[in-house]
């Protein structure tokens, strides 16, 4: 944050939500509205619980370095980490992409691996729970 508001970092480009930047719980749904964001995009609530902007550098611990060209074609295509694992939630638009050929999947992907890994363990998802859960 400066004192003009919140400036992007150009050094922590693609890294997801900051690691260490603890938010406070989200303000409630008023009126039609169901979404609320921070000012960095890296945070979103709503009706799934609280989602962050994941690390998609190729950081080997943090970031896309496990995934190869097949298994991120794949999480595309079926919304799921690795393919397989869980949802991919707000705010990636999976969805967006799924439809995309592979060769240009191939070529996000390709850029991706160019760049700098970042280490940035961004938190884990707070699911909302139906009742009774």
């Amino acid at each position: 944050m400066t004192p003009t508001g919140p400036q992007p970092d150009p050094s922590r480009a693609f890294s997801g939500h900051p690691a260490e930047m603890e938010l406070p719980p989200p303000p409630p749904p008023q009126g039609p509205w169901l979404l609320a964001g921070v000012a960095t995009n890296t945070a979103f609530a709503g009706p799934w619980g609280i989602s962050y902007a994941t690390n998609i550098t190729p950081d080997e611990e943090t970031g896309l370095g496990v995934y190869t060209e097949a298994s991120f074609i794949a999480a595309m295509r079926a919304g799921r980490h690795l393919g397989a694992g869980r949802p991919i939630l707000p705010p990636m638009p999976w969805a967006a992409y799924a439809h995309m050929t592979d060769e240009d999947l191939k070529s996000v992907f390709a850029y991706l691996k160019t760049l700098p890994p970042i280490r940035n363990a961004v938190p884990e998802a707070s699911l909302a729970l139906p009742p009774g859960t």
